[in-house]
């Protein structure tokens, strides 16, 4: 979409109540398949293309339900379900072909390999900066809350990734300058924001008892640990780079990525001391995962703390009464 010179908008949930939105799907869902429609269907949010992928089974119906309340294209982009296969990356490329053909008929334009290769260029440079980050959260978590580096996060998926770039190269180098002193918390990995995003001020909550010094939250605009190196087919390097050079969540399924090793590596790289484990209700991955998770962490007593979460929430006077519980017995042990 960035190539063939559209806006590609992250749609990520929001905090409002789906009044328009509740009658078009079943009871026992996540909010943010309701409150993603629910800003289309109120205006909020005017899009010439829905793009989805059925990463769950709530998700696996979400095109065609937009597809019934809007003329414009909804597309499911169907990800490949094993990517252990030989045939994966081939597949995959097909896959951004086909999207692509889409893309082009709404643009009114032919995507280029020049354009991709300038996209390709753009978003290595984003995630780049964002992975310099995570290298402050990591190294000096007191510069920067998690509240604050979510919503310079965040605000990538909402402009032009060119902006986000400008944005974060003149930010980065304030925030090291920063003259704040470092407390005594403990460092936690904060896992469970793969999709469905926490409230704000939950975030706001958690970093007012500990450091988050890493997380999976809006995982998908880091997903890639590496540069893409187009050369002679952009597509194809695209679709390696996700096969070959991706992070993990509950909602891929890898073998070559166990999602309960891959966040004990997490938590190791940034050096973090216990893990919140939390997850959107009603979410079936985020909730399985936590059973795994679990497991791996009392293999070596590593802490943890267990909770939930929907867009909605307002009041986390109970979960900040056990987290300071929580983090308090670890200081105090």
């Amino acid at each position: 979409a960035h190539a063939a010179g559209m806006l590609p908008m992250k749609m990520f949930g929001a905090s409002v109540e789906p009044r328009i939105a509740d009658s078009r799907f079943g009871s026992y869902l996540c909010s943010i398949l309701k409150t993603c429609l629910e800003q289309a269907l109120s205006g909020r949010v005017e899009l010439d293309m829905f793009v989805t992928h059925p990463i769950c089974d709530a998700a696996r119906n979400l095109a065609p339900i937009w597809g019934r309340n809007f003329d414009y294209p909804c597309q499911i982009l169907y990800l490949p379900q094993n990517p252990n296969s030989s045939y994966s990356i081939q597949y995959l490329k097909e896959e951004y072909e086909r999207i692509q053909g889409v893309i082009e008929k709404v643009a009114n334009r032919k995507i280029s390999d020049e354009d991709l290769c300038n996209s390709i260029s753009v978003f290595n440079k984003n995630r780049s900066l964002i992975r310099k980050l995570y290298d402050i959260k990591r190294d000096k978590p007191w510069l920067i809350t998690i509240n604050e580096a979510y919503t310079l996060l965040a605000i990538g998926g909402l402009i032009p990734r060119e902006e986000h770039n400008e944005i974060l190269e003149e930010v980065l180098p304030m925030i090291e300058k920063r003259n704040i002193r470092k407390q005594d918390r403990i460092r936690v990995v904060f896992e469970g924001g793969f999709c469905e995003q926490p409230p704000l001020d939950m975030l706001r909550t958690v970093g007012r008892s500990c450091y988050v010094v890493d997380d999976d939250l809006l995982i998908g605009m880091r997903y890639l640990l590496e540069d893409v190196i187009p050369e002679d087919d952009p597509l194809k390097a695209m679709a390696e780079a996700y096969i070959n050079k991706s992070s993990y969540s509950p909602v891929q399924h890898d073998l070559r990525k166990p999602k309960e090793k891959m966040l004990r590596e997490r938590v190791i790289n940034a050096d973090a001391e216990a893990v919140i484990i939390t997850a959107a209700k009603m979410c079936e991955p985020g909730l399985e995962e936590q059973v795994t998770y679990t497991q791996e962490l009392d293999k070596d007593d590593t802490p943890y703390f267990v909770s939930e979460f929907e867009e909605n929430m307002t009041s986390f006077d109970h979960l900040e009464m056990q987290l300071e519980t929580f983090v308090e017995n670890l200081i105090f042990d």
